[in-house]
């Protein structure tokens, strides 16, 4: 039986295949995000004339991190490694690339996992409800635009202090945009707007920080491309040493978990904004990490299996935007040593990647790690999304100069430390555990029954590896109904 579907509506389900078959629809399964080479031939052979960000429904089939931007097919898993001249540190740091999934990033994966199992049940149908995508940045734009790939009518839900980016194109694809007071942390306000929402029945919340969608998505996809890539290096003598994730949604660290469960020795490190530290300290606060919700620990989160906890300045996070962004610091990265085209690749880190970043330094230097050590992370979306927090940062601060470029490397970068990084003890984790009861027990209506039941792992693995395999069967048979709809002139 499914923890996640509750049922399946037939008539909605035929209802919805025929639309879909109106509106050219198909569906793909997680097994084919996982390998995208396995997709019908005539799948790929339409892929080639449609760009990446068209708001058409075969970029479904993109929701991967194989996309091959010059073929516009799939090659092997788009990632960046970053060298030591500019981490120094000796481990290898490598990131998996957002920016070439449709929207730049990555959250549009997390969003199909949460919409598509409801779609193709009957438990969404999409000529009745609208779906609610409460989001701290990217999350309510992958909502979003699968909702207009999938004929779905969206609403997205966001703090008025995010990057302008985000809102403008979320009004041009056609969503209903609310912004919530507040910046990245302000968490309890989206919430507040979402019950407000719920009490029109035909509002359905995906809520990214409780549906399991979420981690279940990057379980089964993000988890694998990031052991593709580590076995793509092709020496034995290689170490999965640690996996950094923002916390965020607690989605993405779900990766973490399929590694570990291959790699039982490799540390997963949660990362967070010094400014709102709430697993390092039960800390709360405002920040400029966007895309990244805090003050509470998401319902979603197997806190059990994380390791260490390691909280970024985002003061840290703004000096390095410039740093690998404005002329003078990448020709001084350039001076230092940093491969010309290495450093000419930075521009696919946005904000929470360089967080991502300095968690896996701080990560290296507390484990002591060396050259056969490998430190995987995510790097979610790229500097595309943030031109105007450049335009904001030069308007404040002024033009960049060498000599700032200089201080910035040296601080941010080269003296990184090991403060604000926490290794958890088994009761650490249980003192993180136990903060979900505030937020999801007392306020989010979820059972005292269930929290108990997080804490033990059959929980989880029950979760990620049987639940996706449930989704795809249903998918199949969507797309059977699809194919079995009578043509409609």
């Amino acid at each position: 039986m499914s923890q996640i579907i509750k049922h399946l509506e037939h008539s909605t389900i035929k209802k919805t295949a025929a639309r879909c078959k109106r509106l050219g629809i198909t569906i793909p399964t997680f097994a084919q995000l996982r390998n995208p080479e396995t997709l019908p031939p005539g799948v790929k052979e339409k892929l080639t004339k449609i760009g990446l960000w068209d708001v058409n429904p075969l970029n479904l089939y993109r929701i991967t991190w194989k996309n091959d931007i010059q073929t516009g097919l799939f090659g092997g898993v788009n990632y960046l490694e970053i060298p030591s001249a500019l981490s120094g540190v000796e481990a290898r740091i490598i990131g998996l690339v957002g920016k070439y999934f449709p929207t730049g990033a990555h959250k549009v994966g997390a969003a199909f996992g949460c919409l598509v199992p409801r779609l193709v049940s009957g438990e969404f149908d999409p000529e009745r409800h609208k779906a609610v995508w409460p989001s701290t940045g990217n999350y309510c734009r992958g909502g979003a635009f699968d909702c207009a790939l999938l004929g779905c009518t969206a609403i997205a839900i966001l703090p008025e202090e995010m990057s302008q980016e985000r809102f403008a194109w979320l009004r041009e694809i056609g969503a209903e945009v609310i912004a919530t007071p507040g910046c990245e942390s302000n968490v309890k306000e989206i919430y507040d707007k979402c019950w407000e929402l719920k009490k029109d029945p035909l509002n359905i919340i995906f809520n990214q920080f409780d549906e399991f969608g979420n981690p279940i998505y990057h379980y089964t996809v993000t988890g694998p491309a990031l052991l593709e890539v580590l076995s793509s290096l092709g020496d034995p003598a290689l170490r999965a040493a640690a996996f950094i994730s923002a916390t965020g949604s607690a989605g993405t660290i779900a990766a973490g978990d399929y590694l570990k469960k291959h790699h039982p020795d490799l540390k997963i490190v949660a990362s967070e904004a010094l400014q709102c530290p709430t697993l390092l300290m039960n800390g709360f606060g405002g920040h400029r990490i966007e895309g990244i919700g805090d003050k509470h620990v998401p319902w979603v989160h197997n806190v059990r299996n994380t390791d260490a906890v390691a909280a970024i300045d985002d003061e840290d996070c703004m000096r390095l935007l410039r740093l690998f962004n404005e002329a003078p610091g990448k020709s001084y990265l350039k001076e230092i040593g940093v491969p010309a085209n290495k450093v000419n690749a930075l521009n696919l880190l946005g904000i929470s990647c360089i967080a991502n970043l300095l968690a896996a330094i701080k990560t290296a230097k507390y484990y002591e790690l060396g050259r056969n050590d490998i430190i995987l992370t995510i790097f979610t979306d790229s500097v595309e999304l943030y031109e105007s927090r450049l335009l904001e940062l030069a308007a404040g601060r002024g033009a960049y100069h060498r000599d700032q470029a200089i201080r910035d490397h040296a601080a941010p970068l080269a003296h990184q430390s090991i403060d604000y990084f926490k290794e958890l003890t088994h009761a650490d984790r249980k003192a993180i555990h136990n903060l979900k009861y505030y937020t999801w027990v007392e306020q989010q209506g979820k059972t005292y029954e269930e929290i108990l039941a997080q804490w033990e792992p059959a929980y989880w693995s029950r979760l990620f590896e049987e639940e996706v395999v449930y989704f795809d069967e249903l998918i199949e048979a969507f797309n059977a109904e699809i194919a079995a709809a009578p043509e409609t002139s």
